[in-house]
């Protein structure tokens, strides 16, 4: 363990290498944080924004308009389009953040920044989207962290990133996003514009207890599965014959419990694929397949359902 004296030159040495790429987001003392990723480019949560632009403040003061390049909602991301200027992009951490890690955590508030220090007390941690959607792979910490910390990002004693916090748990334990190959292709994507499109099967969810008590009260046995409330007109789900009432078992051949196994198949699926379902209707069992033409996906800043 470092002495405190140690710990002191490490915070400081910390603070002068990244607050200069720690950015506040929104106006009025703002949303949330960002960090600069590239030339003219900052990497913030989506939930920071109101709109597909934002005042974008640096750590000198000053403060410029930026436009959204590229937005995914449901990893609630976003890649801001703005002049950094002199404001220095973050160096990439080479390897992941490990469990017991000692993290740094930067955040730019209304009356300057804060630099905290914690440790990374789980890996693989889970979490929702801003429209439900799972996302996996999180690093969860305990560098403490003000409201409107979001989108700011954890570094290690070097200054190099390793994730981008996205919530706050509570009882002093944050999310972030880690900083790995997948998040650099996302920033990429989304800096050159390509927002993802996922495919939307074109049904609506019951709950599972509602599932049970439905299955139950016409005398059928209780069976995991995604039972279909809604089926949208002329969804992939309508033209494969899917109808409301239907419980989802399977999907390509493995067994679905609940939506989050349903989207993971359909995120899985190559381009061009069909997607076979077992269903449930009543006391029958039978499969359909599924086609996506080139519009059955959404964006992901667009509202939609599985």
């Amino acid at each position: 363990m470092p002495t405190s004296d140690e710990l002191q030159v490490t915070v400081r040495r910390v603070a002068e290498r990244v607050v200069p790429s720690v950015v506040r987001i929104g106006q009025h003392g703002g949303r949330g944080c960002g960090v600069v990723v590239g030339d003219g480019l900052v990497l913030t949560n989506a939930h920071n924004l109101r709109d597909r632009t934002t005042l974008v403040t640096f750590a000198d003061g000053r403060a410029e308009q930026s436009r959204a390049a590229g937005i995914d909602a449901d990893t609630d991301l976003v890649v801001l389009s703005v002049g950094t200027a002199d404001a220095p992009a973050l160096p990439w951490a080479d390897a992941p953040a490990e469990l017991g890690a000692t993290v740094f955590a930067a955040a730019s508030i209304p009356d300057g920044h804060r630099v905290t220090v914690g440790t990374v007390s789980a890996t693989g941690r889970s979490f929702r989207g801003p429209r439900g959607r799972l996302v996996t792979g999180g690093i969860e910490h305990t560098a403490p962290l003000a409201r409107g910390s979001s989108g700011g990002p954890i570094v290690d004693a070097g200054g190099r990133l390793l994730g981008v916090t996205t919530v706050r748990l509570g009882d002093g334990f944050s999310v972030a996003q880690p900083a790995d190959s997948t998040l650099r292709e996302r920033v990429d994507a989304l800096a050159a514009g390509r927002e993802p499109r996922r495919r939307l099967l074109g049904v609506g969810a019951a709950p599972a207890r509602v599932a049970r008590r439905m299955r139950q009260a016409v005398g059928l046995p209780d069976r995991p599965g995604v039972l279909v409330r809604a089926v949208a007109p002329d969804s992939p789900a309508a033209r494969a014959g899917v109808r409301q009432g239907d419980l989802i078992t399977a999907a390509a051949g493995t067994g679905i419990v609940d939506t989050d196994d349903l989207t993971v198949a359909l995120d899985a699926l190559p381009e061009g694929r069909t997607l076979t379902l077992h269903l449930v209707r009543g006391t029958d069992e039978l499969e359909v397949v599924v086609r996506f033409d080139a519009d059955d996906g959404g964006a992901s800043g667009d509202a939609g359902g599985t």
